[in-house]
């Protein structure tokens, strides 16, 4: 394209296309005039107060605007499993030294206090925390959404798979094959118990019932207290076993005045102490329970109680209660006698499994039953019940007898490694024990499951019960 000649013009870009621009040649010179004034008032103004406000007007809203928000970095997860909690160090710049190796101690002040350390409170199982940050918006968004500060707290448990194998009888229980060789004729027709099943769906249902009470949880050793539960049958004979292989906590409870007419004031005194167990018998002698007058006490202290103006209604009402229980207590010891198990050796069942009529197999109170460990087997009895969720429990007596350091509140026996072997069906009339009944009784039913190894023999217990009249 040519360019324009002397005629024509440039186009203005401002210009209003079909409206007649008059020529700029001939106007009068307004620029040149305006500007000449321009500068005379400002000579004038200058000689008066008006330019040092607009200079200090000027600089006040140099300070008055805000100060330009730094991007923030998008923050990574950070694991506080080991180790203090490092904060996201932002990408270094052009006028700043890249940060290494920083380790930021995390304030202790505009913190709330929880009073418990989850870690202590999680005790038996491993407790592993992250800290997750994520980029947000501004705080008084945040404070308001209630997905922008969230702990997520989330129970694993593997459920364990029950043994069936008499390589794995052997693993946990070393010897238990040749102290008992017809087991290896009844290993291979072992069938699981329903009641193994039920004992761990009953575990995990408390777990889920208490999941939000950390420190009240069962540990890692009580959910896993139980190996296996089979059904066996011997091939010949038809003998039907119950075995369990597990740990062995300590029952310390029952009473008989007849046997045992004193106990120790710290077991007469004590709340926690059980003066019955499911195993009792008619009462003989005219001796009373020794612990009834540590019940009949407890009755004195609900009255009493109750008697105050301070206690309330609500308070009251459970002290009624709990006197009416204490007082069929103490018609229970009037009446019967029970196992004392710090002289009787007996092992205990989960109620559930005592309590079912429908499984051949379920033990029940009273059936004989033996205990192997570490080459040697014990006869005993099932004298009583358990909780549901929990298997592996016998008398005192029988827990000093596998270890002599076993106590109320120690265990004679933490890892797996003992069998219990329970005849279902067997329980005779109830009455006070007679150990060498008892030993009889656990020899023939042995014999019927294919005898005793030839290195191994069945341990006789003996009466260790003061005599009447001894203190």
């Amino acid at each position: 394209m040519s360019p324009p000649s002397g005629n024509q013009r440039k186009h203005d870009p401002h210009e209003i296309e079909g409206v007649e621009q008059h020529s700029k040649v001939a106007a009068f010179p307004w620029l040149r005039v305006s500007f000449f004034i321009f500068v005379c008032g400002m000579i004038v103004i200058a000689q008066g107060p008006l330019p040092g406000k607009i200079w200090r007007a000027i600089v006040n809203t140099k300070k008055e605007q805000p100060a330009q928000l730094p991007v923030k970095p998008v923050a990574k997860p950070v694991d506080i499993t080991s180790g203090p909690i490092s904060k996201p160090i932002p990408e270094p710049t052009k006028k700043t030294k890249p940060v290494t190796d920083v380790k930021v101690i995390a304030p202790v002040d505009h913190t709330a206090s929880s009073g418990g350390d989850l870690r202590r409170m999680s005790k038996g199982f491993d407790f592993k925390t992250m800290v997750t940050l994520v980029e947000g918006e501004a705080a008084s968004f945040e404070r308001d959404n209630k997905v922008s500060y969230v702990a997520e707290y989330e129970l694993k448990v593997r459920m364990p798979t029950a043994t069936t194998t008499m390589e794995d009888l052997q693993r946990v229980s070393p010897g238990i094959e040749l102290a008992l060789p017809g087991l290896k004729e009844m290993m291979p027709l072992a069938q699981i118990s329903p009641f193994y099943f039920s004992l761990y769906k009953n575990k995990t249902e408390r777990l889920k019932k208490n999941a939000t009470q950390i420190n009240d949880l069962m540990t890692r050793h009580n959910f896993f207290d139980c190996e296996t539960i089979l059904n066996l049958k011997h091939p010949r004979s038809g003998r039907r076993v119950l075995l369990m292989q597990a740990d062995m906590d300590v029952v310390s409870d029952g009473s008989d005045g007849d046997r045992l007419p004193v106990m120790p004031d710290t077991i007469v005194g004590s709340s926690n102490y059980q003066p019955m167990t499911s195993y009792g018998w008619k009462k003989t002698g005219s001796t009373p329970n020794p612990l009834i007058s540590g019940w009949k006490s407890r009755i004195a202290k609900a009255k009493a109680e109750i008697a105050e103006p301070v206690t309330k209604p609500e308070r009251k009402a459970w002290l009624q209660l709990r006197i009416k229980k204490i007082r069929r207590e103490i018609e229970d010891m009037q009446a019967r006698s029970y196992l004392i198990a710090a002289y009787d050796p007996f092992i205990v069942m989960p109620i559930n499994m005592v309590t079912d009529r429908s499984d051949k197999y379920a033990a029940s109170i009273g059936d004989y039953a033996v205990v192997f460990h570490k080459g040697k087997i014990y006869p005993c009895i099932v004298g009583d019940a358990g909780p549901s969720f929990k298997v592996g429990e016998a008398s005192l007596r029988m827990a000093k007898q596998l270890n002599p350091r076993a106590g109320p509140y120690s265990r004679p026996v933490s890892n797996l490694a003992v069998t219990y072997l329970v005849f279902p069906g067997t329980a005779g009339k109830f009455k006070a024990p007679d150990y060498l009944t008892w030993h009889q009784k656990c020899a023939s039913l042995l014999g019927e499951m294919g005898g005793v190894g030839a290195q191994s023999n069945l341990h006789r217990w003996v009466n260790t019960l003061p005599a009447i009249g001894d203190k």
